[in-house]
């Protein structure tokens, strides 16, 4: 039952890229459909089970600040409960299943393959627009969605797509994940979006990082790779989308940012007047209406809205939670915890010009990598080797030689035996 479970929860995390590629009233019916799926299933498989396994401290912390909202909802006394609370009580049992049916590293990176794969779908939806309507638009995203959202849901399946490529001993997924990075990058420079190419750039830092541990052929295989991705990006990006990208550092200069320093600013002075408990969920737009004079204005920076809405409070504990994955993926082996450092890097990047504190983006990266920095098989990879014995190396042929577990980036054996 639990193998079914993860396969509907697979599903979900697939969907979660192209979520707004099918939009009906405003409702991504595909996530919301596979979600109550995987739900359901991962609810009957642990019934069944009888097994409900320890939270760990990032867990706690999620479900402290979920808790910590409603309690703010309840204090300001809004007449209706605002969507956003009910959207982080949905996030956080994508946390509890994505931990309860991804027990191994094994499922944790067939998660990350489903995401990765949900961006071919998003990314080549884009690039059909593009085709079709190429002399007509100047930034381009699939179904008309939001050109800065697409950008940084594939900014954070860049890294995702060179660990896999390089890791994976399926040839089939591996060099799929692999074909990723050149469609990644022109899809990336198609949006336009400032804000996504900088994500790239944090996120293609996983290249130098482990291009020593890559065998020869591997390393041939990524330079070449990385080499179609420039040639795709300089002949196929057009024209007047590279000069609104060549802006990034003038509007840095200027402080504007597509007016979002004007935005930070007014939150800022928000803050102060409410800094507990802050204005409640979804209660940037009346915090900043003073200062701007307007109401239909998000944050665009995702730890500013949660402190003008959540208070003191609720910002310790949300940026508690990327410390607890911080503090988590340390303690991986070296190539995993690279990779790892590199995906919250990108991660972060990606909520700094956009009001993404809600998307099932950001708790989906937060949780796969605490469920990685729990595999055992990687626990044990990571773990000091004993030294109360003289060190014997490997004898060829030997059960330890075949038994040892390898390294995925180079196949050698994991640590040094003592028997």
């Amino acid at each position: 039952m639990t193998a079914v479970a993860y396969a509907a929860l697979w599903l979900f995390v697939f969907s979660v890229p192209w979520e707004r590629v099918i939009v009906i009233t405003d409702v991504a019916i595909v996530t919301r459909a596979t979600g109550a799926l995987a739900l359901g299933l991962a609810l009957l498989a642990v019934i069944i089970s009888g097994r409900f396994r320890r939270w760990r401290p990032f867990h706690l912390l999620a479900l402290m600040f979920v808790l910590c909202a409603g309690v703010g909802v309840m204090t300001l006394g809004l007449p209706v409960i605002p969507k956003k609370f009910w959207t982080y009580t949905q996030l956080l049992l994508v946390l509890w299943m994505i931990w309860e049916l991804a027990v191994s590293r094994k499922r944790v990176t067939g998660l990350f393959v489903a995401y990765v794969l949900g961006a071919y779908v998003a990314a080549v939806a884009t690039i059909m627009v593009y085709v079709t309507q190429g002399g007509s638009l100047r930034r381009f995203a699939a179904a008309g969605g939001d050109p800065n959202d697409l950008a940084m849901t594939i900014a954070l399946a860049l890294p995702m797509a060179w660990y896999l490529g390089m890791t994976l001993r399926q040839p089939l997924v591996r060099w799929i994940c692999r074909g990723f990075l050149p469609i990644g990058l022109l899809v990336l420079g198609l949006t336009g979006s400032r804000g996504g190419m900088l994500a790239g750039l944090v996120g293609m830092l996983i290249v130098p990082l482990s291009m020593t541990r890559l065998s020869p052929g591997r390393l041939a295989t990524g330079i070449v790779m990385l080499v179609l991705s420039g040639t795709l990006a300089v002949y196929l990006v057009p024209e007047q989308t590279v000069e609104r990208l060549a802006t990034t550092g003038q509007e840095v200069e200027d402080l504007s940012l597509g007016g979002r320093f004007k935005l930070w600013r007014a939150g800022l002075i928000a803050f102060v007047e409410k800094p507990i408990l802050g204005y409640g969920t979804s209660g940037f737009k009346t915090a900043v209406t003073p200062q701007l004079g307007i109401r239909a204005q998000v944050a665009h920076n995702s730890f500013l809205s949660v402190l003008v809405e959540q208070g003191l409070l609720g910002f310790v504990l949300y940026t508690a939670m990327f410390l607890s994955v911080f503090w988590a993926v340390l303690r991986l082996p070296r190539p995993e915890r690279r990779f790892a450092l590199v995906l919250l890097g990108t991660l972060t990047v990606t909520m700094l010009p956009l009001t993404w504190e809600d998307q099932k983006q950001v708790w989906f990266v937060m949780a796969a990598l605490v469920g990685l920095a729990a595999a055992p098989d990687l626990m044990f990879a990571a773990a000091p080797a004993q030294t109360s014995r003289p060190y014997q190396p490997y004898r060829a042929g030997s059960p330890a030689m075949a038994s040892r577990p390898r390294e995925p980036w180079t196949g050698r054996p994991v640590g040094r035996y003592r028997p």
